[in-house]
């Protein structure tokens, strides 16, 4: 579903930088005219919808993209950045002079998405589902508000066939893992993934179970809690030099009581990969699903990804 940001705006007055903001305004204004895909100047905001535009053929039309947006690599070596999701400025954005602006729903803050709105440049806020259908429905809107469906539909059903794959690769599996996601580990202090997180929805279409589940989001969890977890697996991102690794977590009381420390398990995957809900999700499930159950990867009903290889560019 889209949904363009419609409402009440403040008055420009309240502009940080005023009479600049409102120049820019004024130059921004005439490409409210600009929609039905013939947007020419695009910005966009959250990893998945960048990816999804790369895989579309379409990054010509690119003139900005967020901090999120690590895929494909030559991304932020090309594109000029408008900084965090949740922390743009309306300045940064507008100075691109963009003909449409594709944000991930939770972008923000308030105060831009006021500005930008004010602008009147098309905006449309793409939902952040955490599920199968969320992955094709982003493609759809991505390709509809750019004027590729038929390309769309070509993604789509390369992404369709890789999680019918993955749905195939996990009935093979008998016992289900439990896969504790760590997001951050500082000064002995973890911070874990709950219920309704991108976190808990890779660990699932990998064929494993959250160990943790009585709340939402992501919190700090007590060595009390963490041994309860009884987690087999640890699940973290790679960062570089700043990775949480197996000495680091294994070295904490709390974790070395848990089954994962027995083998020091612990898997670390690139975080817009593993969590961006993207069109390579499904292959981010497999690797997972692999690396948690060896024993799949000898009959492996995945093969290559198809989204890996199909050219959905033209």
């Amino acid at each position: 579903m889209i949904v363009p940001v419609i409402r009440k705006r403040p008055p420009l007055v309240r502009c940080a930088i005023g009479a600049i903001c409102a120049a820019l305004v004024v130059a921004s204004a005439a490409a409210a005219e600009i929609r039905n895909g013939q947007a020419k100047r695009v910005v966009t905001v959250g990893g998945a919808l960048t990816e999804i535009v790369y895989a579309l053929g379409l990054e010509d039309r690119l003139v900005g993209i967020d901090t999120t947006s690590l895929y494909p690599p030559q991304a932020l070596q090309q594109k000029p950045n408008v900084g965090y999701m949740r922390q743009l400025s309306a300045e940064g954005v507008l100075g691109l002079n963009p003909e449409l602006i594709l944000a991930t729903e939770g972008s923000g803050p308030k105060e831009t998405l006021a500005v930008l709105g004010e602008a009147r440049v098309p905006m449309v806020m793409v939902p952040e589902s955490f599920s199968e259908d969320g992955i094709l429905e982003r493609i759809r809107i991505v390709a509809r508000e750019l004027g590729v469906e038929p390309r769309g539909a070509c993604l789509s059903e390369a992404v369709t066939k890789d999680l019918a794959a993955m749905r195939k690769l996990r009935e093979r599996i008998a016992e289900k893992r439990r896969v504790m996601f760590v997001i951050s580990f500082v000064s002995g202090r973890a911070m874990v993934a709950g219920k309704k997180t991108a976190a808990q929805e890779i660990i699932a279409l990998a064929g494993a179970v959250n160990a943790v589940d009585g709340y939402e989001g992501y919190k700090p969890l007590s060595e009390e809690a963490i041994v309860a977890a009884k987690p087999d697996v640890i699940l973290v991102m790679q960062r570089g030099k700043d990775s949480i690794s197996p000495e680091t977590i294994f070295a904490s009381a709390a974790f070395a009581l848990t089954p994962a420390a027995k083998d020091k398990s612990l898997i670390a995957m690139d975080g817009l990969y593993l969590l961006g809900f993207g069109p390579r999700t499904a292959a981010a499930a497999r690797d997972l699903a692999v690396s948690l159950y060896p024993t799949l990867a000898a009959s492996d009903e995945m093969g290559k990804p198809s989204v890996l290889s199909v050219n959905c560019r033209q």
